[in-house]
């Protein structure tokens, strides 16, 4: 009876990822409430996240006792909490961002590093994501060992964690992506090798760099790796490429 008893509250607590979710849409527009934003962040505190389309347009699953927030351009709107949304069918925010002015600006090139930080701070839930394990649900008290019941719930909210964990692999792959288009530029490209035109397209597609290289290499190396990678490109032309990470790996 007693397992009986057991089995029926794991089934409870797994339910409870199942229950009372409700699908968030709507739209984001600028404080014209006039023209539609694209790319915003939408991030509920279930750890759940999605973007803007080319008409503002979003869709999130939440629960009610959920929030959501939106983040454009490294700003963070205030969180609202689902309970309190009237329509959540048709539910639109307005962000304080005039997208007339923002045509008119002049650009910059972008600070990478301080993008990363910035995405990181965003997403600090989802990139510090973990699934529950003994050792997070069980911890030293005066009276010996203690049980988080919170952690406990966490253990069988499977839906939930199995998100989560996609959630956190897409963003690490998108920053790993990032990462590589920061260093493998075409600025870099042309100065190192003068290719340019569908030429250099064809290069950047062809001999983009590892990960691994790419994390590890020194600057030196990096601009060594470029330079060979154009050379053996100027030399084979459009023939297979099957020696990119044989480059990478002659490097000094």
């Amino acid at each position: 009876m007693r397992y009986f008893y057991f089995l029926l509250i794991i089934f409870s607590f797994a339910a409870l990822d199942c229950l009372g979710q409700v699908r968030l849409s709507g739209r984001v527009f600028d404080f014209s409430k006039e023209n539609p934003l694209e790319a915003v962040s939408v991030m509920a505190t279930n750890g759940k996240g999605t973007f803007t389309d080319a008409d503002g347009r979003y869709t999130i699953m939440v629960s009610e006792n959920d929030s959501v927030w939106f983040s454009y351009l490294g700003k963070p709107t205030p969180k609202f909490a689902v309970a309190t949304i009237f329509n959540i069918q048709d539910f639109e925010v307005a962000l304080h961002v005039n997208t007339t002015v923002l045509k008119q600006v002049t650009v910059r090139p972008r600070n990478y590093r301080m993008d990363s930080i910035q995405n990181r701070l965003d997403y600090a839930k989802v990139f510090n994501f973990k699934r529950p394990s003994l050792e997070s649900m069980t911890s030293l008290t005066p009276g010996g060992v203690g049980l988080d019941l919170d952690e406990l719930i966490r253990v069988f909210q499977f839906n939930k964690n199995r998100r989560m964990e996609a959630f956190q692999e897409r963003l690490l792959r998108e920053e790993t992506e990032k990462n590589i288009d920061h260093r493998f530029n075409r600025a870099l490209i042309i100065k190192l090798t003068q290719l340019k035109g569908k030429e250099l397209d064809t290069f950047i597609d062809r001999y983009r760099p590892s990960a691994d290289f790419t994390e590890t290499a020194s600057e030196y190396e990096f601009q060594l790796y470029i330079k060979r990678a154009g050379l053996h490109y100027k030399i084979y032309g459009n023939e297979p490429v099957q020696i990119i990470r044989n480059l990478e790996k002659r490097l000094p």
